[in-house]
C-alpha cells in the first residue's frame, strides 16, 4: 500500500495578493546575501515559462529536495524525491513571496498550469474581477 500522494494544483483559480502586500506594482524577488531566494527561483521559473508548470511542479523544482537533485538526477531518482516530498502536506502558492510582498497575483487556468501577473496589470484587474474563477487571497505576512 502506497501512501497517499497530497497536492497544491488548483484549477480555475486566481490568487490575489495579500491584503497586507507592500508592493503596488509587481517587483522582481531580489537575491539574498547574493544568492536567489525561494521566491526569486519561482519568479524566474514561471516567468519564463507561463503556463507550462503547475503549483507542485514549481514548489517541487524550488524546495530544498528539489533543487538539490540537480541536473545529473535519472528520472526514476526526480520521481522518488518528488514522491516523498508530497507525501506530506506542502505550503501552496498562496504562501509564495510572490503574492504575499512582491505584487503578483497567480492564475491557474483548467489545467492547473499557472502564470503570474502584475498587480497594477490589466489582465489582474480582468483576472480578480473573472466571475468563473474560484477567487482567494495570498496568505498575509501579519496577523490581522
Amino acid at each position: 500500500m502506497s501512501k497517499a500522494l497530497h497536492t497544491t494544483d488548483c484549477f480555475d483559480t486566481f490568487i490575489r495578493v495579500a491584503e497586507d502586500c507592500p508592493a503596488r506594482t509587481g517587483e522582481e524577488p531580489p537575491p539574498r546575501a547574493g544568492n536567489a531566494t525561494v521566491a526569486g527561483l519561482q519568479y524566474a521559473m514561471i516567468a519564463s515559462a507561463p503556463y507550462t508548470y503547475t503549483s507542485d511542479d514549481v514548489i517541487f523544482a524550488t524546495s530544498a529536495p528539489g533543487r538539490e537533485l540537480g541536473a545529473k538526477a535519472t528520472k526514476q531518482e526526480k520521481s522518488a524525491a518528488r514522491e516523498a516530498y508530497f507525501s506530506r502536506g506542502q505550503a501552496c502558492m498562496r504562501a509564495s513571496g510572490l503574492g504575499k510582498r512582491f505584487g503578483w497575483g497567480i492564475h491557474a487556468d483548467s489545467e492547473g498550469r499557472i502564470a503570474i501577473y502584475a498587480v497594477d496589470s490589466k489582465r489582474y484587474q480582468a483576472l480578480a474581477k473573472d466571475p468563473k474563477l474560484t477567487q482567494v487571497r495570498a496568505m498575509r505576512s501579519k496577523r490581522a
